[in-house]
């Protein structure tokens, strides 16, 4: 799985727009299965969107239809996700992690491996 960093988060004014970016260090992240993790203070972690390691197959959670989008960029290294008309119900940390790759694949959500969880980046929705 290795180390994942995530970056990108910031403070929006609601309707506005964020790109946040997931790099790896040391291994490719085009042979993983990765998913986008949200959390807000006093509430559980929870799903946001994830993509398998080929075909590009996608997942979003109901919330983030039509609004978020997960992409790969190989050149880079990094997982990305693009955050539009975001909401403040959208303020949370952000987190990336390997995923299962089967349970992406076949469109059921992101499961996270066992791995450790890094910093996150923090996104903030507020007029």
């Amino acid at each position: 799985q290795g180390q994942l960093v995530e970056s990108g988060g910031g403070l929006v004014q609601p309707g506005g727009s964020l790109r946040l970016s997931c790099a790896a260090s040391g291994f490719p992240l085009e042979n993983y299965a990765i998913g986008w993790f949200r959390q807000a203070p006093g509430k559980e972690r929870e799903e946001v969107s994830c993509i398998s390691s080929s075909e590009s197959r996608t997942y979003y959670a109901d919330s983030v239809k039509g609004r978020f989008t997960i992409s790969r960029d190989n050149a880079k290294n990094t997982v990305n996700l693009q955050m539009n008309s975001l909401k403040p119900a959208d303020t949370a940390v952000y987190y990336c992690a390997t995923v299962s790759g089967g349970v992406v694949a076949g469109g059921l959500g992101c499961l996270p491996d066992s791995g450790s969880w890094g910093q996150g980046t923090q996104v903030t929705v507020s007029s």
